[in-house]
């Protein structure tokens, strides 16, 4: 399985910032030493006008020139800084490269060692997102398939997003919000970042506290209403944030879903996506546990999930040959 990071384009961050940099080479490097069957290649940067799928003009030179308010870069939560334009265009370049891969490589499944910037809208970062990678991703796989596709296979790629970061993809919502070839689902704390939520074409809002069983049944409820709402056929690509923030030991999330709960969760959603042949692209989004090792240890936990996944969609192609 393919997947892509961006580790090395690390933000000078001041001393006791509280996002996890270091997080993603921790996972690379778990990932390298456990996964034997994953090929990790460090992700291009995406281009400006690749960026403009999703972002506005301004922003995205506001970005890239320096020229962002003091009150933008607060609702990022990051200061301005080379090194950030370079990981923000990496992230959404990791995305864009699994999400072809799952696509038009035949894979079926690739990931993002990073990714899940589902706070960012059109016009503006958020919430440590400075661009959406799925929003660009998304749009930019609709483009490609467009000019590949022969004859009647030439309509619009359709998409789903499967957001289970425990905060709601607000800026996702935001982007594809009069868009019906783009899906969005969103399971999410109620009372959770951001405190002003978007509309997804499907939200599920989640008490503090709630757990394994609680969880999966409204997971297993809300996949069931997306593919109702597909009833002319599935999508034809998906793309996964797998928020590791969902986690007991998580500072941030306020849920309570165990070891096990998190790795049922992402074996239903790669199960379901199976049953309906849907390529998938991975993102690990969110994840701030009070031991980094925990919030690295569910993630590579669903890059396992993913694994697994990959073989079989690998499996199942061989067999139809």
């Amino acid at each position: 399985m393919q997947a892509f990071h961006a580790d090395a384009f690390v933000l000078p961050l001041p001393a006791g910032h509280r996002f996890p940099m270091v997080k993603y080479s921790l996972l690379r490097e778990a990932v390298t030493a456990t996964l034997p069957a994953v090929r990790v290649a460090e992700a291009p940067p995406a281009s400006d006008g690749e960026l403009a799928l999703a972002h506005d003009p301004a922003w995205i030179s506001a970005v890239v020139e320096g020229t962002t308010s003091t009150a933008q870069q607060r609702e990022i939560g990051f200061p301005w800084s080379a090194q950030m334009v370079d990981r923000a265009r990496r992230s959404v370049g990791a995305t864009i490269a699994a999400a072809r891969c799952a696509l038009f490589a035949g894979e079926g499944v690739a990931a993002n060692l990073a990714g899940g910037t589902h706070h960012a809208q059109a016009h503006q970062g958020s919430g440590y997102c400075v661009f959406n990678d799925v929003a660009v991703a998304a749009r930019l796989m609709q483009a490609e398939w467009h000019r590949h596709a022969q004859g009647s296979a030439r309509a619009l790629l359709r998409v789903i997003v499967i957001d289970l970061d425990v905060h709601q993809g607000n800026g996702t919502a935001a982007i594809f919000r009069d868009d019906p070839t783009v899906f969005t689902l969103s399971l999410h704390g109620a009372r959770n970042y951001p405190f002003r939520k978007a509309v997804s074409d499907l939200d599920v809002e989640l008490p503090d506290g709630c757990a394994d069983d609680a969880y999966l049944a409204a997971l297993d409820s809300a996949l069931a209403q997306a593919w109702a709402r597909h009833t002319d056929g599935p999508p034809g690509l998906a793309f996964y944030l797998a928020g590791a923030d969902a986690h007991e030991g998580d500072r941030l999330g306020r849920l309570k879903l165990s070891d096990a709960g998190m790795v049922e969760r992402d074996r239903r959603v790669f199960a379901a996506l199976a049953a309906r042949r849907i390529p998938v692209a991975v993102a690990m989004a969110g994840g701030y546990g009070h031991d980094i090792a925990t919030t690295v240890g569910v993630h590579r936990r669903t890059l396992a999930e993913a694994v697994g996944a990959w073989q079989a969609w690998a499996r199942a192609a061989a067999s139809r040959r």
